[in-house]
C-alpha cells in the first residue's frame, strides 16, 4: 500500500485553513501531519479537508497553542498519546494504518531563547521532554513505525545556515543535538529525509524576523521524518517544499514529504 506522508507545523490550523487546503489540493499527500494547530480538536475546520478526501482524523488539541493532528485519506485508528515531561500539553498523537504501520506525530517544545535550564524554564522542559521520549522509545521500542513532526532541533551541521554561529542558539546547541541523537538511537529511528538527500544544506524553517527570508536564507531543518529500520528501505522521494514559505500569510515552517511503498 504505497502512501505519501507530509508533516507541517502550520502555526494555527484555523488561521491557515486555506493553506492546508491548498497543499491538499496541489500536492495531495495521503497523510498530512500537522503541529501547532492552536485549536481544540472540535474546532479544527474539517469540512473543507473532508471535501478534499481527508475523511479520517486523529488529533489532540488545546486552545490557542500546541496541538497535533493526523489527517488521512487512508483509514487510521487512534493509537494513543504521551504527555512527555508531564507538561499537560497536546504535543504527541499516534495513529495506526490498516497495514500495521504506526505514525507518531510530535511537537517538541521550542525551548525559549537561552540555552540554560537554570535561567530558562522552557529550555529545561525541552530537555526533559527529550529525555522522556528517549526512555519511552527505549522501553516501547517501535517497529513498522514512522516518527514525524516539528522536533525543534537541527541535528546536523548542514541542517543550519551557519554551524559555528548557531552552536549557542537554541535548536542547534550540543546538548540538544546529543539528546536528539539519544532519542533516535533508543528507538532505532533512521533519518528518512537525509537517507534520500544526503548532502548539502537543507532547511524547513525560516524566521519571521528576517525582512527577506528567501534572500537571507538563514534556515534550519527543524521538521523531520524518521522511520524504523524495517521500513526504511521502503521509503523514497523525500522533498521539502521551500516555495510554501512564500505563500500569503505563511507559517514559518514548510512541509516535508516522503513516500513509503508498504
Amino acid at each position: 500500500m504505497p502512501f505519501t506522508l507530509a508533516t507541517w507545523n502550520i502555526n494555527s490550523v484555523r488561521l491557515r485553513e486555506g493553506l492546508v487546503a491548498r497543499l491538499m489540493a496541489e500536492e495531495s499527500p495521503d497523510i498530512l501531519c500537522l503541529q501547532e494547530c492552536k485549536s481544540p480538536v472540535e474546532n479544527i475546520p474539517l469540512a473543507q479537508f473532508q471535501a478534499l478526501g481527508y475523511r479520517y482524523i486523529v488529533a489532540r488539541g488545546q486552545k490557542g497553542y500546541n496541538g497535533v493532528a493526523i489527517l488521512s485519506k487512508l483509514p487510521i485508528v487512534d493509537a494513543g498519546d504521551k504527555d512527555f515531561a508531564q507538561l499537560g500539553h497536546a504535543r504527541h498523537v499516534s495513529a495506526r494504518l490498516e497495514n500495521g504501520v504506526t505514525i507518531h506525530n510530535i511537537y517538541v517544545p521550542a525551548g525559549g531563547d537561552i540555552p540554560d535550564r537554570e535561567v530558562n524554564v522552557k529550555f529545561g522542559q525541552k530537555l526533559d521532554f527529550l529525555t522522556e521520549m528517549r526512555d519511552y522509545f527505549h522501553w516501547e521500542r517501535p517497529d513498522r513505525a514512522i516518527l514525524v513532526g516539528d522536533l525543534n532541533i537541527a541535528p546536523r551541521e548542514d541542517d543550519v545556515w551557519d554551524h559555528k554561529a548557531l552552536l549557542k542558539i537554541v535548536s542547534h546547541t550540543p546538548v540538544e543535538v546529543e539528546q536528539f541523537g539519544q532519542v533516535m538511537d533508543a528507538g532505532g529511528w533512521q533519518d528518512v529525509t537525509r537517507d534520500h538527500i544526503r548532502d548539502g544544506r537543507l532547511y524547513s524553517w525560516w524566521s519571521y524576523r528576517a525582512a527577506d527570508w528567501h534572500a537571507a536564507d538563514k534556515g534550519r531543518r527543524l521538521d523531520h521524518i524518521w522511520a524504523t529500520p524495517d521500513i526504511l528501505s521502503a521509503s523514497h522521494s523525500s522533498r521539502i517544499l521551500r516555495p510554501v514559505r512564500g505563500w500569503e500569510q505563511p507559517s514559518d515552517h514548510v512541509p516535508v514529504f516522503a513516500t513509503f511503498d508498504l
